[in-house]
C-alpha cells in the first residue's frame, strides 16, 4: 500500500497527536477520517483482489494440462501474496513436474505445505501470522468525532439482496477477462471448373 504525500502528512500529524494528545480542529478530524476511509477501501480492495486471484487459480487448475503456463504463473503470484498451497495444487504440480518451473514450484509448495501442517499440529492455525480484520478508525482521542455516535461498519449484502449505495460488487472473472473469440476461418476459395 502506498500513501500520497498529502496522506503521509495526515498520518504523521495523527501519529503525533496519538503520542501527545491535544484537541483537534475540524479539518484535522475530517482529514483523519478521510485517511481511515482510504485505508479501509484499500484493505477491502486487496481482499477482493485476493479472492479473484484464488478463483482464477482454481479455474486454471481445473483446466489442466492445457492451461499449464497460465496456472504456473498464477500460482507464483498467489504464493508471493501469501497463499498456502492446497493438496490440489501439489497434485497438479506433481503431474506437471516434467518442466523445470513446475518442479521448482512443487519443491517450494511442499516446503510451504509442510510448514502449514507443522503449525497446525503445534496448535497454531496456519493463518495466525496474518493480521486479523482491522476495525474501522472512527475517531481520535480529543477530536470532535468522539462525541458522535459511532458508525457501523458496512456488511456485505447477501446474494439476491440489493446492495447499499456506495458499495461495489466484486466483478466476476468473465467480466474482467471476457472470453476470447476464435478467429473466423479464411473464406474458402472455390476453383472454377474450366
Amino acid at each position: 500500500m502506498a500513501f500520497s504525500a498529502d496522506e503521509l502528512r495526515v498520518l504523521r500529524r495523527a501519529l503525533a497527536i496519538a503520542l501527545h494528545p491535544m484537541p483537534l480542529s475540524d479539518e484535522d478530524v475530517q482529514d483523519c477520517l478521510r485517511l481511515a476511509g482510504s485505508v479501509d477501501e484499500a484493505v477491502g480492495e486487496a481482499g477482493r483482489l485476493r479472492a479473484f486471484l484464488l478463483a482464477d487459480l482454481a479455474r486454471y487448475r481445473n483446466a489442466l494440462p492445457g492451461s499449464a503456463t497460465g496456472y504456473l504463473e498464477l500460482l507464483q503470484d498467489a504464493l508471493a501474496a501469501g497463499y498456502d498451497p492446497r493438496p490440489d495444487d501439489l497434485a497438479a504440480l506433481r503431474a506437471l513436474r516434467g518442466g523445470p518451473l513446475a518442479a521448482a514450484l512443487l519443491e517450494r509448495c511442499q516446503v510451504l505445505a509442510e510448514r502449514s501442517v507443522r503449525a497446525r499440529l503445534a496448535g497454531r492455525s496456519a493463518g495466525a501470522a496474518a493480521p486479523g480484520p482491522r476495525s474501522r478508525l472512527l475517531a481520535l482521542p480529543g477530536g470532535r468525532a468522539a462525541t458522535r455516535e459511532p458508525e457501523r461498519p458496512a456488511t456485505p449484502a447477501a446474494p439476491g439482496k440489493p446492495q447499499k449505495p456506495g458499495e461495489r460488487p466484486m466483478p466476476k472473472p468473465s467480466e474482467v477477462f471476457p472470453p476470447r473469440r476464435r478467429p473466423a476461418p479464411p473464406p474458402s476459395e472455390e476453383r472454377a471448373a474450366g
